[in-house]
């Protein structure tokens, strides 16, 4: 009776998606037939004799806890785990919200903590290598606006969606900076170098001259519209599949690129906060994790005693 009630409730009042109260469902009979030993038959799923045999009112923190321990002992990844805790503690909630129970036991439940992946990134002389290429090969307005857009991302660690709505007037090559507005609608101004500011003015030229003069944003499609997600992605994907080792090719890599190299090189934690318009100093920091490993790769490599080993003429 509850299950059901539950699963009506966060389809129809919270408008959760079919496969999320699928999921719920899926979770919450296998919690009951951890702690029944029983499984619930076919024909009684979804129905309101599903929760026949078990008392849904007398769980507690530790039946969830050890339910959670089974699946983490079977294999189950953090992340999986906190979907199922997810699923419980919403309805237990719910029940809370009826007056059924008087604590949710859920909320002591400590969550499994999902390992955070360390950014993908392309090594710099494989991205320098290939924005040299374009940039040398590129001989039309397409070309050139696509050797362009990955200089840009790559010299200034800029979001894909901060890229397209990056306006015409914002982008000043002779003071070397631009505004770009980010996350939460915050306007940050990045600097640039002087090849940048070259790449500007040659596709600037061509762009004004094919539609007749200058556009609201900067990059744009031949009929002087604007540029959508998929077509810069492609545009990246185009220019550095095959050509770089790495796991992952996408904009957002070369922004991974763009924070790596620059504390490579020396730059201050939150100065690199500041350009790449990160709120907190922490998400900035699991660039430093990135450069930690590729010294240690180093120090692997060129000393002789890294392995443990003694060397012996």
């Amino acid at each position: 009776m509850f299950t059901k009630s539950f699963l009506t409730y966060i389809r129809c009042e919270l408008n959760l998606s079919a496969h999320t109260v699928l999921s719920y469902a899926v979770d919450l009979r296998q919690l009951r037939q951890f702690l029944t030993g029983r499984e619930v038959p076919r024909e009684k799923w979804g129905t309101d004799d599903e929760d026949e045999g078990f008392d849904a009112l007398s769980v507690t923190s530790s039946d969830i806890r050890l339910w959670l321990t089974s699946l983490a002992e079977k294999g189950e990844s953090p992340r999986t785990l906190r979907r199922k805790l997810t699923a419980v503690s919403t309805f237990y909630a719910y029940l809370l919200r009826q007056g059924a129970v008087q604590a949710n036991p859920a909320d002591e439940v400590e969550m499994a903590k999902v390992p955070k992946p360390l950014p993908v990134n392309i090594r710099q002389e494989e991205i320098s290598d290939v924005i040299e290429r374009e940039l040398a090969e590129a001989d039309d307005f397409t070309s050139v606006r696509n050797a362009l857009i990955l200089l840009m991302l790559y010299s200034t660690g800029m979001r894909r969606a901060e890229l397209i709505g990056l306006r015409d007037a914002a982008v000043n090559t002779q003071a070397g900076e631009l505004k770009v507005l980010g996350k939460r609608n915050k306007d940050r101004l990045i600097p640039f170098g002087r090849e940048l500011a070259g790449a500007i003015d040659r596709y600037r030229a061509l762009r004004d001259k094919l539609l007749g003069g200058p556009t609201e944003y900067l990059f744009v499609r031949q009929d002087g519209r604007q540029l959508y997600p998929m077509a810069v992605e492609r545009i990246v994907k185009s220019a550095l599949q095959g050509k770089v080792h790495a796991s992952r090719i996408s904009p957002h890599v070369l922004r991974h690129s763009f924070a790596t190299d620059m504390l490579n090189g020396g730059a201050d934690l939150v100065a690199v906060q500041q350009l790449l318009g990160h709120k907190s100093l922490a998400t900035t920091q699991v660039y430093t994790h990135v450069t930690y490993k590729d010294l240690k790769h180093n120090y692997q490599l060129a000393h002789p005693r890294a392995c443990g080993e003694s060397t012996k003429n």
